[in-house]
């Protein structure tokens, strides 16, 4: 089978929940059978049952105790910052409405 069923490709819309158009649609009934073959090769990748190495070299890290150390005051904390309000820093708003 080199696409999918026009009905496949209206179900995966549906579940992405995009409208297509009729272009659309045949358009993807070839790239998304495409991308399901890859996807069906990497299934098929055979598992190792060697053990996974994450590193290339044997790395110890060694951490350092945690240990309680003087505190800055509120004033030294927002010296450098450049808008302030009493004791807190002020950023600009991050939210798109």
């Amino acid at each position: 089978m080199d696409k999918l069923s026009r009905e496949e490709v209206l179900h995966v819309a549906h579940l992405a929940r995009i409208s297509l158009t009729e272009e659309e649609i045949e358009k993807f009934r070839g790239e998304l059978k495409v991308l399901m073959d890859d996807i069906d090769k990497i299934k098929n990748v055979k598992d190792v049952d060697d053990e996974i190495m994450y590193t290339p070299i044997d790395f110890n890290a060694r951490l350092r105790d945690d240990v309680v150390g003087a505190m800055l005051s509120a004033k030294d904390a927002t010296l450098n910052a450049p808008a302030k309000n009493g004791s807190f820093i002020e950023v600009p708003v991050m939210i798109n409405e």
